[in-house]
């Protein structure tokens, strides 16, 4: 068996050295999987996803123990320059676009890392058709769903092995996320490999072949989504008795 494109092994997180925010978590990502990560608010769902990119150490945290492999090499507490270029690109939940860019300004500021296997120029229409219309409005006069695909259409333009997406469907039309859960499909399909952090667990474990469940920093479940359907604590949480 062919060793997952991300391995988490018994990762810990600590804020300001003294506050353990992510206790002993691991998880694996195969290549070209979608996997969904759930959790209700605080439970370490972004600081896992920062954790992986690097962006963590942005806020004065670090990983104070395990182990972050991607591609069969260390990444843990590597800079979020040096996993971009390793193919890692995060949607994080909020600041997602430059409000003062068009959306066809936004995705041309975007630099492919080096090596990238496919034609990028047209990737965010073929995906997300609706921003084609609004290629010369302003980032800031989007709604919150176009702003969402714009955010994720920028960062598959950087042709990523690993895409990291910060809840998705936040505040979203049901309608909208429908949409934008089509298009995560077909990127998947396309070859990119998804971890979805994900609040709408009835949409991830639709989207997603495999799951993790978090609750304060601590993995209580996991396994292929058909089975975490039928799993007790996960439809008490998530999906109600049915």
């Amino acid at each position: 068996m062919s060793a997952p494109l991300l391995q988490l092994d018994k990762v810990e997180v600590t804020y300001h050295r003294v506050i353990t925010a992510v206790q002993g978590i691991s998880l694996a990502v195969p290549a070209g999987a979608i996997v969904a990560l759930l959790g209700t608010n605080g439970a370490g769902k972004t600081t896992t996803l920062r954790a992986i990119s690097g962006f963590i150490g942005l806020d004065d945290a670090r990983i104070s123990d395990g182990a972050i492999t991607f591609r069969g090499g260390r990444i843990d507490n590597r800079d979020p320059q040096q996993t971009t270029a390793l193919g890692i690109a995060l949607v994080p939940e909020r600041s997602k676009v430059f409000e003062n860019l068009t959306v066809e300004e936004n995705l041309a500021a975007v630099v492919p890392r080096r090596g990238a296997s496919r034609s990028l120029a047209d990737a965010a229409w073929e995906y997300f058709p609706a921003l084609a219309r609004l290629r010369r409005r302003e980032a800031g006069y989007l709604s919150g769903g176009e702003r969402q695909m714009l955010a994720i259409g920028a960062a598959l333009m950087g042709d990523p092995k690993l895409l990291l997406i910060d809840e998705l469907s936040l505040g979203l039309a049901p309608l909208v996320v429908q949409e934008i859960f089509r298009s995560i499909r077909a990127a998947n399909a396309a070859g990119t490999s998804i971890l979805l952090v994900e609040q709408n667990a009835r949409y991830a474990l639709e989207t997603a072949s495999r799951g993790y469940v978090l609750q304060t920093g601590s993995i209580i479940a996991a396994g292929p989504c058909a089975e975490l359907k039928q799993d007790e604590r996960v439809k008490e949480a998530y999906l109600g008795r049915k």
